[in-house]
């Protein structure tokens, strides 16, 4: 099947999980908490790619502080809807030592690739560590980790947009959706 055709009958048949506006005030809100902790910190804020792009583009603009950019590329997920073992792409160009870190992700799902991240970057002599994450899914196991800042609840379900895919597709979407069934990859 052609991928663009299959990429709208994936969106046409999905559920709407929250909207565009839901979106846009949850990440006005984790940058005011963001703010109201790291202000004064100077951090080094580190992108999880490709998911938290997305996120990551619009929260930096509403951070009221000075910082460092910086990203790193570590993932469970490759374009099928299962994880695998964290494989890591790109570590922070930077030193690390000494500095307080932010982490911004798009999803904390089981929490394996948040949890390989703070180990690593801790490893590097990180003075702190922090998480932002624009959406948590509710899962029924207790998580390694939990995320400092979180945006949005999600339900178990595979979910994209907002940075999040759906087989490679539709990561610029403005809103979040479910897919209604799981299709196979």
């Amino acid at each position: 099947m052609d991928r663009t055709v299959r990429a709208w009958q994936i969106l046409e048949s999905a559920e709407l999980i929250h909207s565009a506006a839901a979106v846009d005030t949850a990440i006005a809100r984790v940058a005011a908490e963001i703010t109201a902790v790291l202000r004064d910190q100077y951090p080094l804020v580190l992108s999880v790619m490709g998911g938290a792009v997305v996120f990551t583009g619009r929260l930096l603009p509403l951070l009221n502080f000075p910082l460092d950019f910086d990203y790193i590329h570590a993932s469970r997920y490759g374009a099928t809807t299962g994880g695998g073992p964290v494989e890591w792409i790109a570590e922070p160009k930077g030193n690390v030592s000494g500095r307080v870190v932010l982490v911004l992700d798009d999803i904390l799902d089981i929490g394996d690739t948040m949890l390989a991240i703070r180990e690593r970057i801790l490893g590097l002599g990180a003075r702190a560590f922090y998480s932002a994450v624009l959406t948590d899914k509710k899962k029924n196991i207790a998580k390694p980790i939990n995320a400092d800042f979180v945006g949005l609840a999600l339900p178990d379900r595979y979910v994209f947009g907002c940075g999040m895919d759906a087989f490679g597709a539709w990561r610029n979407l403005p809103a979040i959706y479910a897919l209604r069934q799981n299709p196979t990859a």
